[in-house]
């Protein structure tokens, strides 16, 4: 009685299994094009925007006391000699360094202000974020021509339970979410090329578990 419950269980087991997988093959959503590169002289690229717990090197010329290296605080801004609670998330270093210029003008005759970025983790909708089976799921921040390979080495690749065949990419796209497939197996264990998709910024990757 006992043996035979057990192996109507694990028959039931086995279906589930099978409806699941039968369900995710028919889910599947459109594949992303294979990472097409961008030259470096094709245009200007886009300005690094600073975000919170970015690292910055505050220099302001002939003023050495006034001069300090500090983190974006989680709040998205900065305290720094002669000037608290500056905004500093959601501008370029330039821009940054024109809001101190403007701030130490009261003390300081013509201040000359530079910013130099010493650690990066941009701003939210610039990271890229992988959850799921990888074997460091986390937030990094989005550079320039990232790929998938890219993101999978920054990550330590997948766990030995993932189904990276599964995965997917959610990418917002003109206010809406659309979701993608992407084969990381293929990449990283075949080899193929072409399953290397070009990365963008606020890209989210779920790779899921084997179901065996």
């Amino acid at each position: 009685m006992i043996r035979t419950c057990n192996k109507s269980n694990w028959l039931r087991f086995v279906l589930i299994g099978a409806m699941s997988l039968a369900l995710a093959a028919c889910a599947r959503h459109d594949p992303l094009p294979s990472a097409q590169f961008v030259s470096a002289g094709e245009g200007p690229g886009p300005n690094y925007i600073i975000g919170p717990l970015d690292s910055l090197q505050i220099f302001v010329w002939r003023n050495p006391e006034v001069s300090t290296s500090v983190t974006v605080r989680p709040d998205g801004r900065i305290s720094v000699p002669l000037i608290e609670d500056l905004p500093a998330t959601g501008r370029t270093p330039s821009e940054l360094a024109r809001d101190i210029e403007k701030q130490l003008a009261v003390y300081i005759q013509n201040p000359i202000v530079t910013v130099i970025m010493s650690g990066f983790n941009g701003p939210f909708a610039q990271q890229v974020r992988i959850v799921g089976e990888a074997s460091q799921p986390q937030a990094i921040p989005y550079r320039a021509n990232m790929t998938l390979l890219d993101v999978m080495i920054a990550v330590g690749g997948v766990t030995d339970f993932a189904a990276g065949n599964r995965a997917s990419l959610v990418r917002f796209e003109g206010g809406k979410q659309h979701q993608y497939s992407i084969r990381i197996d293929d990449l990283l264990k075949d080899g193929d090329i072409s399953a290397n998709v070009n990365i963008l910024p606020g890209d989210v990757i779920i790779i899921p578990e084997s179901f065996f």
